[in-house]
């Protein structure tokens, strides 16, 4: 198939850093080349790909010291990809909405991945408004704010099984991996590790929006001797810090969507300790590669249970669920369908393609 990728250049494809997205859109893009298809990828131009890239701007938007105005960049790349439109048989866009008007009035084939939270009161309207563009879940629980949106399926994120080194040792140390901001639970990681007694390694970036939340809230916490703050890493420095660690922490405190770290933890044989909320009961197997746990006390408990887990199972429920190959031949079937019209089937069994998750 002839297939466009559209990222956000808020960061390369892949990512030098942080970022989630980037980074999913770039595993897709290389899978789905591998495959033998010819795709378009319209990132940032530093961006590296074996696609045929689209240089939107020179350099990923968040790091550039002269880029003021984000939104500029991306209207000139949705020029881009609607003045190719005839070459591709499918678009698929990971910028949330900005594009669907053009997409209603400009005839091309596509569907969109809503990689953030979608239970925002401005949302509403805007979904209802435009409830008939074909888009895709990353997980189950982020459509419950949107039900009767056009959802054509669910397609878990997917890694390489090569990025991910597997590590048959439990390390020493707990490990807090992502942004540092009140959702994401950091303090609540810093507690955990105060009443388990187990030291805590935390590597997050600090985006401007949170530096006041970081300088008043977390920075005061980071005085805990167990606590040892390394801040943002990117590829490969974080498969050695999760795969060296006893466990990761994910004591999230918003509906996640996904949450790409807990399956790259798998990926290096560490199990995941988790609050239940939002994705991450379709992400954590019980007992298999993770615990989820309801508070701060339940997590330090079950420190002690994480021996239970075999690394190596832990590893093999990422093979098994969580691989690039998957997600980009979940997305094929998507694409497939869609160009012959035909509408998403729901079915039940949990953990194959014929799922809720994967509705194909």
């Amino acid at each position: 198939m002839r297939i466009a990728q559209v990222a956000p250049l808020f960061e390369s494809v892949p990512p030098k850093l942080y970022g989630g997205t980037e980074r999913v859109v770039s595993y897709l893009t290389e899978e789905l080349v591998r495959l033998g298809h010819d795709v378009t990828l319209f990132a940032s131009g530093d961006s590296v790909t074996g696609a045929n890239l689209v240089p939107v701007c020179a350099e990923a938007l968040r790091l550039s010291p002269t880029s003021v105005d984000h939104l500029a960049h991306h209207v000139v790349m949705l020029e881009e990809v609607f003045s190719r439109s005839d070459d591709f048989d499918v678009a698929h866009f990971h910028i949330d909405y900005l594009h669907f008007p053009l997409c209603r009035h400009r005839g091309i084939q596509n569907v969109t991945t809503l990689h953030g939270r979608l239970d925002i009161p401005d949302l509403q309207p805007l979904y209802e408004k435009f409830a008939d563009i074909p888009v895709i879940s990353i997980s189950d629980a982020q459509r419950e704010p949107l039900p009767n949106v056009n959802w054509q399926g669910t397609v878990h994120h997917g890694l390489p099984r090569s990025q991910f080194e597997f590590y048959p040792q439990a390390g020493q140390y707990l490990a807090f991996l992502g942004r540092i901001s009140p959702e994401k639970g950091v303090d609540q990681a810093i507690e955990i590790a105060s009443l388990a007694g187990v030291p805590l390694k935390i590597a997050a970036k600090v985006d401007r929006t949170d530096r006041e939340y970081f300088e008043t809230k977390i920075q005061p916490l980071l005085n805990n001797p167990l606590v040892e703050f390394i801040g943002e890493i990117g590829y490969p420095d974080k498969n050695e810090f999760l795969g060296k660690a006893l466990a990761l922490l994910f004591p999230i405190n918003w509906p996640e969507p996904f949450g790409l770290v807990m399956i790259e933890s798998m990926a290096c044989g560490t199990p995941v300790i988790a609050y239940p909320r939002g994705s991450v009961p379709e992400i954590i197997e019980q007992g298999r590669n993770g615990f989820l746990v309801n508070d701060a006390q339940s997590a330090a408990r079950t420190i002690q249970k994480v021996s239970q887990i075999s690394r190596e199972e832990c590893r093999q429920s990422f093979d098994e669920r969580f691989t690039s190959t998957r997600m980009a031949k979940d997305y094929l079937a998507l694409y497939e369908r869609l160009t012959q019209g035909v509408p998403e089937i729901r079915w039940s069994d949990p953990w194959t393609m014929q799922s809720p998750r994967n509705s194909i």
